[in-house]
């Protein structure tokens, strides 16, 4: 018997291998078709030209990238409209997404103190409000913070009003732009805004945080109250440095998932406070109907948010190398 003969039967590939290397093949094919061909679709429709009053067509030109950062009527003018768009899409998802996590963490380590049974009871109650969408959420809040039937009329009523005036806050709301010269007001404000927007992914937060809160030892900080430290000292030195890398992660997560949002931006922001996202819709589906634009707005805010996610990356092996 031959050599070959020999390695033959041992060189073949055992089924099992096959067919894993088959569905191995098979998952990147379908990650590829849903990720990168609508990227790749984006991309080449960004490049396209607008057609006035006959829609678009396929072209490869920097024009509309070009109005994005410097406006339409460059050289004659400069505007920067779209970066402010971009502006307040980056800090309504940073504010919110690190509101949320700063409220989620507490209230999942007292949590993740209690029995196992009510630990279940919240997960399920947390999972059940996940079901509700962005636009029930928005209306709960629109008709929480109206000016007519909201916190407004009745802080009037309950002469919270009064107070304000006379202890001098209610100036302090008017430059926050909370206030007109009658009542309290939360619509349209950045404050509105962003609480909503906290609120609607603050379950996530919670669930995203649940598991290495779950793992924490509660020895440690057990040790370090018997020793006379504080509780905020115990926060500090013991579970914040034990939870870095998952309230980076969380917070990244969330601040991505905020850059979408669009019913609450629509409700609750100054129209010269509107985002990338309210105009991508408007320039795709509204009035507008530019969508090789929309389409160049979609891929500055990619880019912009990948941007930070490569940031926020560094940043958290930097101080994972810190510490």
């Amino acid at each position: 018997m031959t050599v070959a003969a020999q390695i033959g039967p041992m060189a073949e590939v055992p089924p099992a291998l096959r067919w894993g290397a088959v569905v191995n093949l098979l998952l990147w094919a379908i990650a590829l078709l849903l990720c990168l061909v609508p990227f790749g679709l984006v991309l080449l429709i960004s490049f396209g030209h607008k057609v006035e009053g006959a829609g678009w067509d396929w072209a490869f030109s920097s024009e509309n990238y070009l109005r994005f950062f410097v406006g339409a009527n460059w050289p004659a003018e400069t505007t920067s409209l779209y970066l402010g768009q971009l502006y307040w899409s980056m800090r309504y998802a940073v504010v919110a997404a690190v509101l949320a996590v700063v409220t989620a963490l507490p209230f999942t380590y007292l949590m993740t103190r209690q029995s196992r049974r009510a630990q279940a009871r919240w997960l399920v109650f947390l999972l059940a409000t996940l079901s509700l969408s962005e636009v029930f959420i928005v209306m709960g809040w629109d008709i929480i913070l109206s000016n007519n039937s909201g916190l407004p009329m009745l802080f009037a009523a309950s002469g919270v009003t009064d107070w304000l005036k006379d202890t001098g806050w209610f100036d302090v709301l008017r430059d926050w732009g909370l206030a007109n010269p009658r009542n309290v007001k939360f619509k349209t404000s950045e404050f509105a805004t962003v609480l909503t927007l906290s609120y609607l992914v603050w379950p996530y937060a919670v669930i995203l945080l649940y598991p290495a809160l779950s793992r924490l030892d509660p020895s440690l900080a057990e040790a370090a109250r018997t020793m006379g430290a504080r509780p905020w000292t115990v926060a500090r030195t013991v579970i914040l440095p034990a939870v870095r890398l998952p309230l980076m992660g969380t917070t990244l997560l969330l601040f991505v998932f905020l850059l979408g949002a669009y019913v609450a931006i629509t409700v609750f922001a100054d129209p010269s406070q509107h985002t990338t996202a309210v105009s991508i819709y408007e320039n795709v589906r509204g009035s507008t109907l530019n969508a090789p634009f929309g389409a160049a707005q979609s891929v500055v805010l990619l880019v912009a948010a990948g941007a930070f996610l490569v940031l926020g990356q560094r940043l958290s092996r930097k101080s994972q190398g810190g510490a």
